[in-house]
């Protein structure tokens, strides 16, 4: 929602002013102002979330997908790269890459397994 507001007050702040529309829209300007601040820092980050998401895919193509975050994580780090599991896990979340799961493997009874004892069940 805050984004969404700071969007808003940029688009328009020309037509009516930055300190009419914050009181208009109960937020704060500084808030807004440090918003406006923080655009370079969120430019950078992006970008290295874009180098990071080419990697984490590479890395699961690699391993034909069956690597989950974890893995991943621990093939980043083996590469020398300094991340959080969490944002790898998040990274992959957003982008839609999943990592395979066994299933679910139970044993079928064989023919010769005896029946249990009629008071034994």
């Amino acid at each position: 929602m805050k984004t969404a507001a700071w969007d808003f007050v940029s688009a328009h702040a020309e037509m009516f002013g930055i300190k009419r529309i914050c009181r208009v829209l109960e937020v704060s300007r500084s808030g807004y102002y440090r918003w406006i601040a923080g655009a370079d820092a969120r430019a950078a980050r992006q970008a290295a979330d874009d180098v990071l998401v080419a990697e984490i895919r590479e890395i699961h193509a690699e391993h034909r997908g069956n690597y989950g975050a974890l893995r991943v994580h621990a093939e980043l780090r083996g590469f020398g790269h300094t991340v959080n599991r969490k944002r790898v896990a998040r990274l992959m979340r957003k982008h839609g890459i999943v990592g395979r799961q066994n299933s679910a493997w139970t044993a079928a009874p064989s023919a010769n397994t005896p029946e249990p004892a009629p008071g034994k069940r």
